[in-house]
């Protein structure tokens, strides 16, 4: 779940990080395209100032034409260069969206290994309160069984009934002497000839 949380922030800074370099990328291509008018409006002033005889042009409109072309040269430079930062922000772009792409997928599959961990451990509680509804089952039978046992043990004739809790080893020695005393009886009875 931790793993989970600090993934969707990093998507949302990565999101927001998108949204900037788009906006950024969105501005620039509209002072591109503000700058890529007005080269062209100059060119368009520059062609048809050409077009007239270089000796008939007054002074001031050789300066201007010479201030044009160094304009023109500025405006060419600065063009390339907001090129080359769109280019720029464009990879940036493409690098964020493969890097978002990337956490979404790997926050499901985050999801998807937890979502199989919280079967898996309802299954283990499922299972794990069946073997104790086992357990007590059985041993209420092993308590029930000895109890006859004991109460089979000690109600011979002979046995003296225990005062106190009898244990395991005393039920095996009082079931091995009543066992030992039946077999002394058959030998006897088969020594006289009885059946």
């Amino acid at each position: 779940t931790g793993v989970i949380s600090s993934l969707q922030r990093q998507l949302e800074i990565q999101e927001s990080q998108l949204r900037r370099a788009k906006s950024e990328k969105e501005a620039l291509q509209k002072k591109l395209r503000e700058q890529e008018d007005q080269l062209q409006a100059m060119s368009t002033k520059l062609c048809s100032l050409r077009e007239q005889k270089h000796e008939e042009m007054p002074p001031t409109v050789e300066e201007e034409n010479c201030s044009l072309r160094q304009v023109v040269t500025e405006q060419e430079s600065q063009l390339a260069e907001q090129n080359k930062l769109i280019s720029e922000l464009q990879q940036t772009v493409s690098q964020l969206q493969a890097e978002l792409l990337s956490s979404r997928t790997l926050i499901r599959q985050q999801q998807r290994a937890q979502e199989a961990i919280q079967s898996q451990a309802e299954t283990l509680q499922h299972r794990e309160l069946q073997t104790r509804v086992a357990l007590e089952c059985l041993t209420s039978k092993f308590e029930r069984y000895r109890s006859k046992i004991i109460q089979a043990t000690f109600s011979t004739a002979g046995s003296k009934p225990p005062q106190a809790e009898v244990t395991d080893e005393e039920v095996l020695e009082a079931m091995q002497k009543i066992i030992n005393e039946r077999m002394e009886f058959y030998q006897i009875l088969k020594q006289k000839g009885i059946k």
